[in-house]
């Protein structure tokens, strides 16, 4: 179904493109998948083995973290008949605060690995759009869509009509 919906887009795209370009140049259309020449890129394995790194090193504190919770899961169980009220108190608080880090980290932790990610693949995305852009200009492409991501990477002598679209839903 999303591939149907991608391929509408770029059927509908091209119709409106051939429509708005039909007073001008002879339009010249490209196409790439990004992730592909990504993955060919020598600096992806390196990349991607300090990216799988650091997710290791998140994984091992979380496992750690996990550990000591179960622990103490298991020692407040076997214990419990056994506690005073305030002690049986003090554990669940203690259970409870820790479930809440955990919690907590892992959620820090997805959002630090995908920081991460962005980091380390920024520069290489970069370094892919603008030899992208050269191809497209030294070949006098008009746009060049990428199919791995739906996007278009692209364009030459575009118009943006995001002014227009914003005009006629009364938008300012």
């Amino acid at each position: 179904m999303k591939g149907f919906k991608k391929a509408i887009s770029v059927v509908m795209l091209t119709i409106l493109l051939s429509a708005v370009g039909f007073g001008q140049s002879t339009l010249k259309f490209g196409y790439i998948d990004s992730n592909k020449i990504l993955s060919l890129m020598p600096e992806t394995d390196s990349l991607q083995n300090v990216l799988k790194d650091y997710n290791n090193n998140l994984a091992q504190q979380l496992k750690a973290m996990t550990q000591e919770y179960q622990t103490k899961v298991n020692d407040y169980q076997q214990n419990v008949n056994t506690m005073s009220d305030l002690i049986r108190q003090t554990k669940e608080k203690e259970i409870g605060d820790l479930q809440n880090r955990i919690q907590a980290f892992q959620q820090s932790a997805d959002q630090d690995l995908s920081n991460k990610q962005s980091d380390l693949f920024n520069p290489l995305i970069d370094k892919v759009k603008a030899a992208i852009s050269a191809v497209g200009r030294e070949n006098n492409y008009t746009y060049i869509f990428d199919v791995g991501t739906g996007s278009l990477v692209f364009y030459e002598n575009g118009d943006n009509i995001l002014p227009l679209v914003k005009k006629k839903l009364g938008l300012k």
